[in-house]
């Protein structure tokens, strides 16, 4: 019997995360495809240099097809998450956008409708109706 679509890729990436990790990623827990820990690292000559973020993917079986969820200490508003996903993407892409993001900072603050949106907010980030405030990043 041969394994569903998902836990060949997820098979496949965890291989190549482990191998040949992306400068900054490191892999923390990654036992099962439901859920892997990663760390991420600021990366060198920007405003989060050396400051590191524990995340959490979660899977759901219709992984590539779908996008992980990801976790910190909060949703994560990125837009190859939700809008922009495809399967062509994978975890380590998917870091890669998260450490451009943040390298792509001048100040550190929180954005300024967080408040209301930690209100209004659902479990899952994917319902949530993200708008992205930049495009460029």
């Amino acid at each position: 019997m041969s394994k569903p679509l998902f836990s060949k890729r997820l098979t496949k990436e965890l291989r190549d995360l482990a191998t040949n990790p992306p400068e900054g990623v490191s892999i923390e827990d990654a036992n099962d495809f439901k859920r892997w820990q990663l760390r991420i690292k600021g990366a060198p000559g920007t405003l989060y240099e050396n400051e590191e973020f524990e995340l959490e993917f979660r899977f759901t079986p219709s992984y590539p097809l779908e996008s992980p969820e990801i976790y910190s200490n909060g949703h994560i508003c990125l837009n190859i998450l939700y809008k922009d996903w495809s399967p062509v993407q994978t975890v380590a892409h998917v870091c890669l956008s998260i450490q451009s993001m943040l390298s792509s900072c001048t100040k550190k603050e929180l954005p300024p409708d967080n408040d209301l949106y930690i209100k209004s907010a659902h479990s899952s980030p994917k319902k949530t109706a993200w708008a992205f405030h930049d495009e460029n990043v």
